[in-house]
Formats: C-alpha cells, structure tokens, sequence
C-alpha cells in the first residue's frame, strides 16, 4: 500500500510521514523531491519546477510501483497539485491495482506561512507557492481525503490518519 500525503508547503507533510512512519510497522518513506533535485541538478534545462520534467514522473511512477513489491507500505510526502502530473503517478498506480491512499492536508494561509516561518529553512519558492495551493486544495478535483491541520497537534492528526488507514484497510473503502 501506498500513503500519499499531499499538501501544501508548509503544511506539515514531513513530519506526518515521519510519525506515520513511527507508527506503522514495516513502512518506508520515499521522497520524490530527492529525484525532483537530482534532475534539476543534473539536466540541462532549468525548469522551475522540476514536477515539468516528464522524467520526473515517470521515474518516479516507476519507483512507487517497484517499492509497492516489497511488502511495506511506502509512505510519500510530496506536494502535487498538477491534476495531470498527479495521474500520471498516483492514477496510474492505481489504474495498476496498487493501492494509494491519498490524504490532503489543508491549513488556512497564514497557519501555512506561520508554519514555513517556524521550520527556518524555507525557500523563498516556498512562500511563492502558497496561495497557489491552497486555492488547489480548497478545490475537490483530486480524489483525496482532505484533512483539516488548522490548530490540530501532530498526535492529532496521525491519529485521525491512522484511524482512516485502519478503515480503509480492513473494508476497503
């Protein structure tokens, strides 16, 4: 099985994946932003963002479907909100039989920029992103549980998470 958490920047995506990680046995994080760098290092062609590389996708559909195999769930923490790039991974995935459980963490703006400003690392990009995502998220085009992270604490929400993957699970809902 695979758990997407989608979300904005800033949002908290990481350090879900890293309780949810904690709290479910024989899973694996994978970081499509590792392979996103690497390409934009390594390519010629500077993209702004390095979801555009067609290269980028498929890799990384390619890797999900071949982490799928090895019997631990795959935990993703990524940001995407190009409905197209998102079905060239996840829907295809899913088209394949695997299982992708994709989850959207939502905040309000200023919980996001907020958040952003308390990790000390983020990237002017970053802060460039937000209303951008935040609009997308607020749509219902992708098909994803949202999650409401507004004044929510991290036990909080992996909780809820793993009560939903726990239903999802046993009923395959």
């Amino acid at each position: 099985m695979i758990i997407w958490i989608n979300g904005s920047f800033g949002v908290g995506k990481t350090t879900i994946a890293d309780n949810l990680k904690e709290r479910i046995k024989k899973s694996i994080i994978y970081d499509p932003e590792k392979v996103g760098m690497f390409l934009y290092k390594t390519l010629p062609e500077k993209k702004d963002d390095f979801q555009d590389y067609e290269l980028w996708r498929k890799i990384n559909y390619e890797m999900l479907k071949e982490l799928d195999k090895q019997n631990e769930v795959v935990i993703v923490p990524m940001t995407i909100t190009n409905l197209q790039y998102y079905n060239e991974i996840v829907g295809k995935l899913q088209k394949d039989g695997i299982k992708v459980l994709h989850f959207i963490l939502t905040a309000n703006k200023e919980s996001i920029i907020s958040r952003l400003n308390a990790r000390g690392n983020s990237t002017e990009w970053a802060y460039r992103q937000v209303d951008r995502c935040v609009t997308t998220f607020q749509d219902d085009c992708f098909n994803g549980q949202k999650i409401d992270t507004n004044n929510k604490s991290v036990d909080e929400i992996c909780n809820y998470l793993m009560k939903l993957i726990n239903i999802i699970y046993v009923y395959g809902a």
